[in-house]
C-alpha cells in the first residue's frame, strides 16, 4: 500500500485505540498485558504509540494509576476513572451512531 493510504488508516485507527484503552481498562491493567489484549481483539498497536496515549488519558483524568511492587518487577497499573466511563459511553455511543451511518452509505452503493 501506499504511504497516503497508510496515513488515512492510522489517522482512522487512533481514535479507536483510545475507546479501546478506556473500554478494556474498566478492570485494571498494566502496558504491556494491555499490548497484548488489545492485539488479541484486532487493535494492533505498539509500545511507543501506547505509552505515551496512557500518559496522556491519565493526566487528562480518563484514567487513575498506581504502582504495584509486590511483584518482582514494578508496575503501573491503569484503570479507567469515572471521567473516563463517561467518555467511554459517549464514545461508544457516536462509534455506533457513526457505523450506522457509513453503513447506510455503503448499502446505497449496492
Amino acid at each position: 500500500m501506499d504511504e497516503t493510504f497508510d496515513t488515512h488508516l492510522q489517522e482512522l485507527r487512533r481514535g479507536t485505540i483510545v475507546l479501546a484503552c478506556l473500554q478494556l481498562l474498566r478492570s485494571a491493567g498494566y502496558g504491556y498485558s494491555l499490548l497484548e489484549q488489545l492485539d488479541g481483539h484486532g487493535f494492533t498497536t505498539d509500545a511507543n504509540t501506547l505509552y505515551p496515549l496512557l500518559r496522556r488519558l491519565e493526566k487528562q483524568g480518563y484514567l487513575t494509576s498506581e504502582w504495584n511492587t509486590e511483584e518482582a518487577r514494578p508496575r503501573k497499573f491503569y484503570r479507567t476513572s469515572d471521567a473516563g466511563i463517561r467518555l467511554a459511553d459517549t464514545l461508544t455511543q457516536e462509534w455506533r451512531s457513526l457505523t450506522a451511518a457509513i453503513t447506510s452509505l455503503t448499502e446505497e452503493e449496492h
